[in-house]
């Protein structure tokens, strides 16, 4: 029954990829740029690459919870993507630095009080 657990945790258990290409020419525009990045910061992101954040979910509700905020702090030039994979999915992903493979961070442990 453990294995079985656990393997279904593995797609009900999310990560959220929010990736963007905004404009920073203009002061105003690396500004909004700046208070994009660090609102997905205040909200639990950790930067994958340069221009893209992940955050671990612990169920699908949570999720959209992340989803909506990101929504609210969408700037107002630029593209941004918000993409759902499960921890199935996303423990699938091969990283590699120059040819050598890296290690995926596993997420910390978070505490779900509802």
């Amino acid at each position: 029954m453990e294995n079985k657990l656990s393997r279904l945790n593995q797609y009900r258990v999310m990560w959220v990829m929010v990736f963007f290409d905004l404009p920073t020419e203009t002061k105003v525009e690396r500004s909004a740029a700046t208070r994009f990045r660090k609102s997905l910061l205040d909200d639990g992101f950790r930067m994958f690459q340069f221009s893209i954040y992940t955050r671990f979910c612990a169920s699908r509700e949570n999720m959209q919870v992340h989803i909506n905020r990101v929504q609210k702090s969408l700037p107002k030039k630029g593209k941004v993507g918000i993409m759902q994979i499960t921890d199935k999915q996303f423990g699938m992903i091969e990283l590699f630095h120059g040819k050598k493979e890296a290690n995926i961070d596993s997420p910390s442990q978070q505490l779900e009080l509802f």
